[in-house]
């Protein structure tokens, strides 16, 4: 997912990184709902809504990898993806209700049937390295939720804004770790951040609503902001809380540039959503 995913003062301080100065105006919402001392997780597992924004390196296979695929970290990936799956899931079929007719509840469920079946593929690929899914992703399930809690959408249209625009921010961050791995745990990876192909309804739909209506743009503006803010405010405290990934992805790359970079593009290709929405 999801996921989507970061911006806290105290993560940045912590992984010794700079806080982008767009994320300090794009940081909306209510500060006194967030809870500083528990460090939350990633957006739900990268989904499918997301445009083809993935470099080719993220689409035809990883660099050769200093990482072992016996790397602990690789553990706590797929843990954390897994659990991602099964929240997109839930969120996904509770979102559905929320659909003004037929169509849009059957595409959401399409989108939740995709998730589980990528769950599945964690699974397996989990079990063959020796570990029980269940344990290994109830860690992340606090930190999940608590991201969800501060971004439930209020609205149909905002539901789908955060299922495409949400959601592929997680899996840019994904995405960007994968290009490091070695090749068969990034093939894992890719497979369950594959897209579904049920994107475009969300796009036809936030299109003929903020054309239509031009408080619709700047309230669905707003909250992509908020959802990119909260996005790179969750995966920072990710990382801050679980030295295996933070390893994982110093050993994988650069370290801190790489990831500092990652930031800045991942603002951009945030932009080219907005404006495939008709919100930029």
């Amino acid at each position: 997912m999801h996921a989507h995913f970061f911006g806290s003062d105290l993560v940045f301080s912590t992984l010794k990184m700079p806080l982008p100065a767009s994320m300090i105006a794009g940081r909306v919402g209510n500060e006194s709902e967030r809870q500083p001392a528990i460090r939350v997780g990633v957006m739900t597992a990268p989904k499918s809504p997301a445009p083809p924004a993935a470099s080719s390196e993220q689409l035809t296979g990883s660099v050769t990898s200093g990482v072992s695929a016996d790397h602990p970290g690789v553990n706590e990936l797929f843990a954390l993806l897994a659990y991602g799956e099964v929240a997109a899931f839930y969120r996904l079929t509770d979102e559905a209700r929320m659909a003004p007719n037929l169509r849009g509840r059957i595409n959401m469920a399409s989108m939740a049937a995709a998730e589980m079946n990528h769950y599945e593929v964690l699974r397996d690929s989990l079990e063959r390295r020796g570990v029980d899914v269940v344990p290994a992703m109830t860690k992340y399930a606090s930190a999940l939720e608590n991201y969800h809690r501060l971004t439930t959408p209020s609205t149909w249209l905002e539901a789908l804004v955060k299922t495409y625009v949400g959601d592929a921010l997680a899996a840019d961050f994904y995405l960007e770790i994968a290009t490091s791995l070695p090749v068969e745990v990034a093939d894992v990876v890719r497979a369950v951040l594959a897209e579904t192909g049920h994107s475009q309804f969300v796009v036809a739909e936030v299109q003929a609503a903020v054309t239509a209506s031009e408080k619709q743009r700047h309230r669905l503006a707003l909250w992509s902001r908020r959802l990119l803010g909260e996005a790179i405010t969750q995966a920072q405290y990710v990382l801050a809380d679980h030295d295996e990934l933070v390893d994982l992805v110093m050993t994988s790359g650069e370290g801190l540039t790489q990831m500092t970079e990652f930031f800045d593009r991942l603002q951009r290709t945030h932009m080219s959503r907005m404006q495939e929405l008709g919100l930029a």
